[in-house]
């Protein structure tokens, strides 16, 4: 027997080892974040209604908000034909399993690392799906905008959706995002913008006003979401916010990756 195979029959079962806990863990904080935000007040001030992917069949766009609100649509929008784009890295292995549990598929990649097989991805769900992204993740700069939605909508002609997201006053994480986790039996606003359609082809030299444009549209709306929230207001045309779920995870649901490995 080879030290290959010797290597490799040790680190199989820990492979499957590290994957069994982080869908174990995935499923854990999955059902813990439905009971957490399941407590919150949820209101939506729409700019166009029909934008709301829980409407029915999929026209398919790019659903963009800070990363330091992911909390707030993952709990609110599972089972609506929505991938979301997640980084390679170790630490979004769970988030990854939060997010398939929650009713979303992902796809897995960022500037830095399989960028550009995530954006084939991309390009190829959107066909059939609306694509979610957190355009300062996975590492920042907080609520900078980087240019990949942008150069996604002028290459598929599928228009950009910005959502800003708020809380009343929420905890705040010590990370790059400051990420927010709000507290219990408070007030969530969301604010949705309007479509906003991105000429094709654009080259990358082209992309960097659209960027900027885009960037701060989402912030004021960031920004007005969490306004709201803090002051308790009502406001003209304000709705409730209708909540969608996939089923509820099962214990032992491991991923198709996973299943496959305890087959084999």
């Amino acid at each position: 027997m080879s030290f290959d195979s010797v290597r490799m029959s040790v680190c199989d079962p820990m492979k499957l080892s590290n994957r069994y806990t982080t869908g174990l863990a995935g499923l854990l904080l999955t059902k813990s974040i439905r009971r957490w935000m399941a407590s919150l007040d949820y209101r939506v001030l729409h700019y166009d209604r029909s934008i709301d992917p829980i409407n029915g069949p999929p026209h398919p766009g790019i659903y963009i908000f800070w990363h330091e609100n992911i909390l707030f649509p993952l709990y609110l929008r599972g089972r609506c034909h929505l991938s979301m784009l997640l980084s390679r890295h170790r630490d979004a292995d769970i988030l990854a399993e939060v997010a398939r549990f929650s009713g979303f598929g992902t796809v897995r990649g960022s500037t830095g690392h399989g960028g550009r097989e995530a954006l084939e991805q991309l390009v190829q769900r959107s066909r059939t799906e609306h694509i979610t992204i957190t355009p300062d993740g996975p590492r920042g700069p907080r609520r900078r905008l980087a240019f990949g939605p942008i150069y996604l909508a002028s290459r598929t002609g599928l228009p950009i959706i910005p959502l800003g997201f708020g809380y009343d006053r929420p905890w705040r994480v010590n990370s790059w995002d400051r990420f927010a986790i709000p507290r219990p039996m408070s007030r969530a606003r969301a604010v949705t913008g309007p479509r906003v359609t991105i000429p094709r082809g654009l080259e990358r030299n082209d992309i960097e006003p659209y960027r900027v444009a885009v960037e701060r549209l989402l912030t004021e709306l960031t920004d007005e979401a969490y306004a709201w929230a803090e002051s308790g207001k009502r406001r003209v045309g304000e709705e409730d916010l209708p909540r969608t779920f996939a089923p509820p995870p099962q214990p032992m649901e491991l991923a198709p990756s996973m299943a496959a490995s305890r087959a084999a």
